[in-house]
């Protein structure tokens, strides 16, 4: 379903990425009017100080008329039943990451969307962002050779979230964008954790995407607790080696031309079993568009075109089951086939349409 004219858009949450949304939408001149919801006053005072045609509202109740799009940018357990309400209602949606805490929920969120015929995203904000567009490019046109490995990194010193761990937190990102590099999901998921500074949930984790059918395997390293801010993802080939720095403020990505060679055959075992290829080292440009500007431009687009968005329902659900099998290997401790997931899912269905019937 489409929406005629330019939408009004509504944003629940004001924190750190809700107070992003309402600059971003406030400064579109595709919205006609913008809106946000948050039961804390004075974070709606703060933000109609610095956005004066801002509405503001302490409830999504109040809100769902002034409006025809909802951003959701609440704690991630709220993220269904608050999305919910507004397909109900007829509001197009698009949902911060993580989309949902559970598949279950996610199904729920783009079930009721598609029944309402209206547009659903999931906010994979790098999946916007051109320095990976151009990891995209190097990954798919060969120039890095056979994938290796890839490895990434997101670390910070907080921000510790009060209902999920640091998994469900940030890894959201790194997964959508190796999802996006190789085109499809991982075949196992595989997850270590570990609560220093926090009780209840796991502030450091590390995991380890396998994707069998090709041969590669992500390994993606999240942290609350870490001195250093870090943003970055290394991309190893065959014949070449690429280097993402989101926090670079020139040379997001460096294409290092350096290989190995392993000696086939008889070898000297006087020499080393290996040798090294060093080249050049290239920066190639990069556009400096806002991500967060480029994919809430891309929604509105949506919105009034009844295009599909790029991040939408199954794209939410690839991630999402990543997280959720992530979560089980903390528990288990083990690798979990994504395959064995969806078996175990489909049974439990069936069970449940037996029952029913």
């Amino acid at each position: 379903m489409r929406t005629s004219g330019s939408p009004r858009v509504g944003v629940l949450g004001s924190g750190y990425w809700g107070s992003k949304h309402v600059r971003v939408l406030h400064g579109s001149d595709r919205v006609s009017s913008v809106a946000v919801i948050d039961q804390r006053q004075d974070r709606l005072d703060a933000l109609t100080r610095t956005f004066p045609s801002v509405a503001a509202f302490t409830n999504l109740e109040d809100a769902l008329p002034a409006i025809d799009a909802l951003v959701v940018a609440t704690p991630p357990t709220t993220h269904v039943p608050f999305a919910l309400a507004a397909i109900e209602a007829g509001k197009h949606v698009l949902v911060e990451k993580p989309f949902a805490t559970t598949y279950a929920g996610a199904e729920q969120i783009i079930e009721a969307a598609h029944q309402q015929q209206i547009q659903v995203m999931a906010g994979h904000t790098f999946e916007y962002n051109s320095a990976v567009w151009k990891l995209r490019d190097l990954v798919r046109s060969g120039e890095l050779g056979e994938l290796y490995y890839i490895d990434s990194a997101r670390l910070n010193l907080g921000l510790y979230q009060p209902d999920v761990n640091v998994i469900s937190d940030l890894a959201p990102h790194d997964i959508s964008i190796v999802n996006l590099l190789m085109g499809r999901q991982p075949t196992s998921v595989q997850a270590w954790g570990s609560r220093y500074a926090h009780r209840r949930f796991e502030d450091v984790a590390y995991l380890r995407l396998s994707y069998e059918d090709r041969g590669v395997t992500a390994n993606i390293h999240v942290s609350w607790l870490d001195p250093c801010k870090v943003r970055q993802m290394t991309v190893v080939g065959s014949r070449k080696m690429a280097v993402y720095n989101d926090l670079a403020a020139e040379e997001r990505i460096r294409i290092h031309d350096k290989s190995v060679s392993v000696a086939i055959g008889e070898t000297d075992l006087t020499q080393p079993p290996t040798s090294y290829r060093y080249g050049d080292i290239i920066a190639p440009f990069v556009p400096a568009d806002e991500p967060l500007v480029v994919q809430d431009d891309h929604f509105l687009d949506c919105i009034a075109t009844g295009k599909r968005c790029h991040t939408d329902g199954p794209s939410a659900l690839a991630v999402v089951e990543v997280l959720e099998a992530a979560q089980s290997s903390l528990r288990t401790g083990h690798p979990i086939p994504l395959t064995e997931i969806r078996e175990h899912r489909h049974a439990r269905d069936a069970a449940l349409v037996d029952v029913a019937g």
